[in-house]
C-alpha cells in the first residue's frame, strides 16, 4: 500500500504525459499548443511549477531522432513540446537551454523528417504545428490511437496521418535512432530537418 504522499508511477498502458511551454510568439488564433490546453489534452509548464523529471523534449535541433528506444523514458516523463515561432526556432538555432528546467537531463529528440499537413506550413518538411508534433511523437513511440485523437478537430489533422502514414508506420518500427536515420536517408536521399 502506498502512502498518502507518494506519486502514483506511470502506467505503460495509459496515454503517456504531454506537456507544453507556450512562448506566445505565435498568433492566438493559429496556435494549435493554446487549443491543446484549452481542450485539456496537455498540461502547461506553468501549472506544474516548470520543473520536470526527464522527459522526452521535443527539439527541431536535437542530433538524434526520437525513435522506439526512447519509449521507456516517455512513460516515465512525458513529451515536451515547446509552442514557439518557427522564426525564432530558425534565428536562436533551437530553444534556450533555460526555456524550461528539468530536475533530470531530459532527453532531446528531434523528430524524424515528416511532411506538415497544416495550413501555414503544408507540404513544406519538418515544419510541423505543435499538434502534428505531439502526434507524430506518440505515433513513433507506438501510440497509434493516441496519436490520431490528439488531432480530432484541427484543420489538416487527418490529411497530416494520410500524408505520413508510410513514414510514420517505417520509423515506429525502427529500435534506433541508427536505423531511424538510414529510413531517413532511404525515405529523403540526404534531406535534412
Amino acid at each position: 500500500m502506498r502512502s498518502s504522499g507518494s506519486t502514483p508511477r506511470p502506467s505503460r498502458n495509459g496515454p503517456l504525459a504531454l506537456y507544453l511551454e507556450v512562448t506566445g510568439d505565435d498568433h492566438p488564433k493559429a496556435c494549435t499548443g493554446r487549443r491543446l490546453l484549452h481542450r485539456g489534452l496537455v498540461k502547461s509548464v506553468r501549472s506544474v511549477g516548470r520543473v520536470f523529471p526527464a522527459p522526452v523534449v521535443l527539439d527541431p535541433y536535437a542530433e538524434e531522432p526520437l525513435s522506439a528506444a526512447d519509449a521507456r523514458a516517455a512513460v516515465r516523463g512525458g513529451i515536451l513540446a515547446v509552442d514557439c515561432s518557427w522564426n525564432r526556432l530558425s534565428a536562436q538555432g533551437g530553444f534556450p537551454e533555460e526555456t524550461v528546467r528539468l530536475t533530470g537531463p531530459g532527453l532531446r529528440r528531434r523528430l524524424p523528417i515528416l511532411i506538415a499537413a497544416n495550413p501555414q506550413h503544408y507540404g513544406r518538411i519538418a515544419e510541423l504545428n505543435t499538434v502534428e508534433a505531439l502526434s507524430a511523437a506518440l505515433y513513433v513511440l507506438g501510440r497509434r490511437d493516441e496519436a490520431a485523437g490528439l488531432l480530432k478537430g484541427f484543420r489538416g489533422g487527418d490529411g497530416f496521418l494520410e500524408i505520413n502514414r508510410e513514414r510514420l508506420d517505417a520509423y515506429a518500427s525502427a529500435r534506433s535512432p541508427e536505423r531511424v536515420r538510414e529510413l531517413e536517408q532511404t525515405l529523403y536521399g540526404g534531406a535534412s530537418p
